[in-house]
């Protein structure tokens, strides 16, 4: 059965924006950003929320900003194949290889682990990631802690009072000081 994977950049204190509602400070350096390449040609389909969506979109034309360089046009040629599915109640339509969530987030999961098909399930927004959490849907956690505390704004980890024990899966270390952590839900 397909893998459900949340996987984002996190400051050591726990967000993945700050309080400003930005994440600048998860830009990534080269190394990190080869990683990145790297984890998304593991994923078979994405599943985002309204404002993920929103800015990722840039990189479903980023192929014609002749700036690029080439590991940036690697992960457009990799973003833009990829399936996604958008959770949103305000957006009438979707870009790119995405389309609007058919049902509830349970109902859309239960029938892409059904569909056959490659690569991990992964879930991006920390709100669309919150939902599953809530319902168990989520195998893997992986977070890539940047070496920043930003004080607040929208955590990485839902404030549930629900324990959920995890086994660590891997850690690597960047020269950049990020750290990737990945661990499995426990008894699964």
């Amino acid at each position: 059965m397909r893998r459900v994977t949340y996987s984002m950049g996190v400051s050591l204190d726990g967000y993945v924006v700050g309080p400003d509602g930005g994440f600048a400070w998860t830009a990534p350096d080269a190394e990190v950003f080869r990683f990145w390449i790297d984890e998304i040609r593991g994923v078979g389909v994405h599943l985002l929320g309204r404002r993920l969506y929103e800015t990722m979109l840039y990189w479903e034309a980023a192929d014609q900003d002749p700036s690029l360089d080439a590991p940036e046009l690697e992960w457009t040629a990799l973003w833009k194949r990829l399936p996604k599915v958008v959770f949103s109640t305000t957006l009438s339509e979707v870009q790119g290889n995405a389309r609007p969530a058919r049902g509830g987030l349970a109902e859309e999961i239960e029938r892409l682990r059904a569909e056959p098909g490659e690569g991990e399930i992964a879930i991006g927004g920390a709100t669309l990631a919150a939902e599953a959490a809530a319902l168990g849907l989520i195998d893997e956690y992986r977070t890539v802690v940047y070496p920043v505390l930003v004080g607040g704004g929208i955590p990485f980890f839902p404030r549930r009072e629900r324990r959920v024990d995890l086994e660590l899966v891997q850690t690597r270390t960047f020269g950049s000081g990020v750290v990737y952590l990945c661990y499995r839900v426990a008894n699964r």
